[in-house]
């Protein structure tokens, strides 16, 4: 009897941000160490023309920071969400440097772990893509972890769906001035 509850559960669910099949754009996997992720970030990041939206758990990589940080100079809306204590006591984080290249930077800090590692570029765009997997922008994720990242271009529902989840993190998040003000032990047990 109870599997039958649960049956009619999972036939009436549906997930909060559906997104169809992905007709039309590409998909392209990366895998490192074997691949160039990083570098198909750069080119990415260079090829930016409006915006770029970032949720980060690490962020150590020197040339992804200067990567973000020359677009902001070329004019490209470029913000940050990262995760409150790899920020404060990860081992050489960078987000304090993007913070001062004058990128917006805000901490997320409702969760144990902010764990996304995600970039939406050029989100409300014709061709945006969305960029993610388990590696983190970290120089480690590059040259001596085994990560995958995933490039999904030229589909603006699933750009939409991702630009409105990073929205309601933003929302939950804290800014630069409340963060740095909050000891990262505070949120943690």
């Amino acid at each position: 009897m109870r599997w039958f509850a649960v049956v009619g559960c999972l036939l009436i669910w549906t997930p909060s941000q559906a997104v169809g099949p992905l007709t039309g754009g590409t998909v392209e996997v990366l895998f490192t160490p074997w691949d160039d992720a990083e570098g198909a970030l750069l080119r990415i990041i260079g090829q930016a023309k409006a915006t770029i939206h970032v949720q980060a758990y690490s962020f150590t990589s020197r040339n992804l920071g200067w990567a973000l940080s020359e677009a902001k100079k070329r004019g490209v809306h470029v913000e940050i969400l990262a995760d409150h204590r790899q920020a404060f006591e990860g081992k050489n984080s960078l987000i304090g440097q993007l913070h001062e290249a004058k990128i917006p930077v805000r901490f997320e800090t409702r969760y144990a772990s902010a764990h996304n590692k995600v970039m939406i570029i050029d989100a409300e765009m014709t061709q945006p893509i969305v960029i993610t997997g388990s590696y983190n922008f970290t120089f480690s994720a590059q040259a001596r972890n085994a990560e995958n990242l995933i490039f999904f271009r030229n589909n603006p529902p699933l750009a939409h769906a991702y630009l409105e989840n990073w929205k309601r993190h933003r929302k939950e998040s804290v800014s630069w001035a409340e963060g740095v003000a909050i000891k990262p032990k505070q949120f943690y047990r």
